[in-house]
């Protein structure tokens, strides 16, 4: 198999394509990988060194709104996984050009490019913040999409082109909604490895408005491999929520971080809530567990453990990481 993997030197592509090539998904074992990304602050290529030198891996630098460019790089694939996207919703609160121009654009010329070259399978990788906040109960896959902030209102116009290829052209697109990921190598500005970087450097961590927000928590390595699944055998035009059935509020997440790090409870600040920030996510992953049996495999509580163990061990790539998203 050759596959495209966009936004592969970002935190969740880069976990994908180390993973696939280290082994990690037998029936991809001999599949040839070419990375696309535009390497801006959270594409890192220190995300893919241990694949360096590895013959089935090409690294390109693109914009995955270049159609031209994507048109060239599809010939002869079987496979695309679209993880490039804008994601910070603070950013996309102060801008949301970017986001648009990423993950709606971006994902559309994607889809054009492998239209034309009739790729096989698209998998468009997206997120559970396209249903909105929930006051109770769950979404599944037919649920509204009610976006609330920018960057989720760009990831649901992704999916709505993403459909629509499927239904015009009859493209075999496949789509992933996902709860909050956690683990090594995310960039510091979301909310477990800001928190954590923070108290390592015993600044204090902002809670938004009374900390009561409800988010569901999966390591990335259970995320990627869900996405191993919808690629491998997931449903033409299907959608798959993927949750790790970890809900936390987080003040809670934070109090546990401040444990497992023996930082005075003191470094802790609220801060007047942002613009339209959703109170809880909740979805139904009943479909992915029963159509292709996904289960996670990483328990919660190591796994936090783990993570806040390695941006102890890695203080020079987090400091390096915030250095590139100042510029």
């Amino acid at each position: 198999m050759r596959l495209i993997v966009a936004g592969g030197a970002g935190f969740i592509g880069s976990h994908f394509v180390l993973s696939l090539l280290g082994g990690r998904y037998p029936a991809l074992s001999d599949a040839e990988v070419t990375v696309v990304d535009a390497f801006t602050y959270a594409g890192r290529r220190a995300n893919l060194a241990p694949a360096q030198g590895n013959p089935r891996l090409r690294v390109i630098t693109g914009d995955i709104s270049d159609l031209d460019t994507m048109h060239d790089l599809m010939e002869g694939q079987d496979a695309v996984v679209n993880f490039a996207a804008e994601s910070h919703v603070d950013r996309s609160i102060a801008d949301s050009s970017d986001f648009v121009r990423t993950n709606v654009i971006g994902a559309q010329t994607l889809l054009e490019a492998a239209r034309r070259r009739h790729v096989p399978v698209f998998v468009q990788v997206s997120t559970d913040e396209v249903y909105g906040s929930l006051e109770e109960g769950t979404a599944d896959e037919s649920h509204p999409l009610l976006p609330s902030s920018p960057y989720a209102a760009s990831k649901a116009g992704g999916d709505l082109v993403a459909l629509a290829y499927h239904r015009t052209h009859g493209m075999d697109v496949r789509i992933t909604r996902c709860t909050n990921t956690f683990g090594p190598r995310q960039f510091p500005e979301k909310l477990i490895p800001v928190a954590i970087t923070r108290l390592l450097e015993g600044r204090k961590v902002r809670l938004y408005g009374d900390g009561l927000h409800v988010r569901d928590w999966l390591h990335v390595d259970d995320h990627c491999a869900a996405v191993r699944l919808v690629l491998e055998k997931g449903r033409s035009g299907g959608v798959y929520n993927i949750a790790g059935g970890t809900p936390l509020r987080n003040r809670d997440l934070v109090e546990l971080l401040i444990r497992q790090l023996g930082a005075p409870s003191g470094l802790v600040e609220h801060a007047p809530d942002r613009p339209a920030h959703d109170r809880r996510y909740s979805i139904d992953w009943t479909r992915i567990q029963e159509e292709l049996g996904f289960t996670p495999e990483r328990e919660f509580s190591s796994s936090l453990a783990e993570t806040v163990q390695w941006y102890r061990d890695n203080p020079g790539w987090w400091d390096a990481a915030e250095g590139e998203g100042a510029r």
